[in-house]
């Protein structure tokens, strides 16, 4: 380690010491049971969304399901029934309402920042963290952040929900809404260039569309919630059949790399949206999924590991959250066999995450499966974040009715086909490799041999994500440094 990164290390070890933060490891967030118990007796007393360093423990899918107080359980998940999803298959759905904020990204956010923490590259008496979104990721960044006590910087689309940006005021982040809406990311690009050349070294960018640690924290932690929700639910014969996720970041596809591991026959599907179906058709166009990001192929998306990639139509998400949250679509559902405790727990899927429930679908739909299949995909977060949406359809398209909510059933569930969706031969993987030239070369200086060894090199994926251990160790090494950790050994 060079003499400056050692100094702002020390620094860094010195804060950290003076605001009492710990840093959990990735196995303390894949498997809580390694969480000291002196750590575990504080969450008692400290709530879900509290900004509170302790929370950076929560970082995980098996959070208690409570506001408050919660320790740990097993991975939060739900089994979508074939009275909803009308196929054959097991539908499994991660949720992530349970994560501190109420999605997943905190832990997409963990790692870009964490790792430059430990390491010296980041100084947080001097320096401010730069979260470019399309939501989720600067309130993820925002968060752990102010745990991490480091000053943040969010960037995200102006027609983003109004809750996004109510929750970002109560962190304290500087804030800057850029044109456009869920599509727009280069002008996300364009406002972090703004302030690398307004204030220099004074900021950092923490690029989860190119921020492999964004990637490997799925690879080591969703991945592993996956396979455990499997082991825990598969019956004879049954199979690992399939993952679907919206392309998004790219981040949570890299529960993919993971579970190839293990399960090598496992079909992938990447989602977009149809309204701008960059992947699927070279298109461009704006949507209202929000939670993921378009109009370019992500750094960290391998393509190579893709089976398929599938547009989701937006006007059926949003008629599904009123069919999911409306008390008519409640007791429509009910009608059609659904379950009570189904229908409690359909608002923890959000906007996105009812587009991967559409694309899973789908997979199952053109792959045929039946009830030897199980297939999955994740709930990003819930409409805990979308409350002003509902209120906006409802003053947009009036009352919700009994007729809506038939017509919503059969046309937005029981109708999903395999329109817009195509299996990658090699050279379709190939041709959707190639647009990242146009993003990341031409625009954000990346070699265009580091883009070749992507798809030619085949330890090029597994040497950045597979890696986790490596950082454990450095981790454990900056918390014994702080001697915080002592009192808990």
């Amino acid at each position: 380690m060079n003499k400056d990164r050692k100094q702002v290390l020390e620094k860094t070890i010195k804060r950290c010491r003076e605001k009492n933060i710990i840093i959990p490891t990735f196995e303390q967030m894949y498997n809580p049971e390694k969480v000291p118990q002196g750590i575990k007796d504080e969450l008692k007393n400290i709530g879900l969304w509290d900004l509170e360093p302790r929370n950076l423990f929560r970082i995980t899918w098996k959070n208690e399901p409570v506001k408050h107080g919660g320790r740990f359980d097993g991975v939060n998940y739900i089994e979508l029934p074939k009275e909803i999803t009308g196929v054959k298959a097991r539908v499994m759905v991660l949720v992530g309402k349970f994560f501190p904020t109420g999605a997943h990204k905190v832990g997409a956010c963990f790692g870009p920042l964490v790792t430059k923490l430990i390491t010296g590259e980041f100084d947080p008496t001097t320096q401010k963290a730069v979260w470019p979104s399309t939501g989720n990721y600067c309130r993820g960044g925002a968060y752990d952040s102010y745990l991490l006590d480091v000053p943040a910087i969010a960037i995200l689309p102006e027609g983003m929900s109004k809750e996004r940006f109510d929750w970002l005021k109560t962190v304290g982040s500087e804030i800057f809404a850029t044109p456009g809406v869920e599509s727009n990311v280069k002008e996300i690009y364009d406002k972090c260039h703004e302030l690398k050349a307004e204030r220099g070294d004074g900021v950092v960018i923490l690029n989860q569309f190119e921020d492999m640690t964004n990637m490997m924290w799925h690879y080591a932690v969703t991945g592993r919630a996956m396979e455990e929700v499997y082991e825990k639910n598969k019956k004879a014969n049954q199979r690992f059949s399939a993952l679907f996720l919206t392309q998004g970041s790219a981040g949570t596809l890299g529960s993919a790399e993971y579970i190839r591991k293990f399960h090598p026959s496992v079909k992938v599907g990447a989602g977009e949206a149809l309204e701008c179906p960059t992947l699927l058709y070279n298109g461009f166009g704006g949507h209202r999924i929000e939670g993921i990001g378009d109009k370019h192929v992500p750094w960290i998306l391998n393509l190579k590991n893709m089976d398929m990639v599938a547009g989701i139509e937006d006007e059926k998400c949003m008629r599904m959250i009123r069919l999911f949250n409306e008390k008519k679509g409640h007791a429509y559902l009910k009608k059609q066999g659904v379950s009570d405790e189904i229908i409690s727990k359909l608002d923890l899927l959000g906007i996105s995450s009812v587009a991967n429930i559409i694309g899973a679908i789908k997979m199952a739909k053109y792959y045929e499966m039946t009830e030897n299949d199980m297939v999955f995909t994740v709930a990003t977060d819930s409409m805990e974040l979308y409350g002003s949406r509902i209120k906006e359809l409802k003053e947009e398209r009036g009352e919700y009715t009994d007729v809506d909510s038939a017509k919503d059933y059969e046309t937005c569930l029981q109708e999903i086909d395999t329109e817009h969706l195509i299996e990658l031969s090699y050279r379709d993987k190939k041709r959707m490799h190639n647009l990242k030239y146009f993003t990341w070369v031409e625009q954000q200086g990346k070699e265009v041999e580091d883009l070749d060894a992507q798809w030619y090199d085949e330890n090029w994926w597994s040497d950045r994500l597979d890696i986790t251990d490596k950082w454990d160790k450095l981790i454990n090494e900056f918390n014994e440094k702080t001697g915080l950790i002592k009192k808990y050994q």
